[in-house]
């Protein structure tokens, strides 16, 4: 997947994109956070308005647990990095494509395993 010229380059690269994004998500989760259980305003007595607090509230967790488990994959792939099988399968040993890793670049597993 990866020749040997450039590999550090890339993986430097990687590194950096996925630190990024962590950090873009970890900060989006504190919003969630807050939205979820520190709210400014009292709940509403009006029923309807109840209502779609609560179904706003639910769809921000969803999004919550959905960044605390991207921030998990990204942080295993950090991992995989500094322990240098960052483009191994983690089910099969065999090579994850370059293809799959720009698609996805916190994947584990090749595109075989994953299906």
């Amino acid at each position: 997947m990866f020749g040997f010229n450039g590999v550090i380059m890339k993986m430097v690269r990687i590194r950096k994109e996925l630190l990024e994004r962590k950090v873009e998500l970890e900060s989006r989760l504190e919003r969630t956070h807050k939205h979820i259980y520190f709210k400014d305003e009292p709940i509403s007595s009006n029923w309807n308005d109840q209502l779609k607090q609560t179904e706003n509230d639910a769809l921000v967790m969803a999004l919550e647990a959905d960044h605390i488990a991207e921030i998990a994959q990204i942080s295993s792939a950090l991992e995989r990095i500094e322990d240098k099988y960052y483009q191994f399968c983690s089910l099969c040993g065999e090579e994850i494509g370059e293809d799959r890793l720009k698609a996805i670049p916190y994947t584990n597993c090749c595109i075989n395993c994953a299906t």
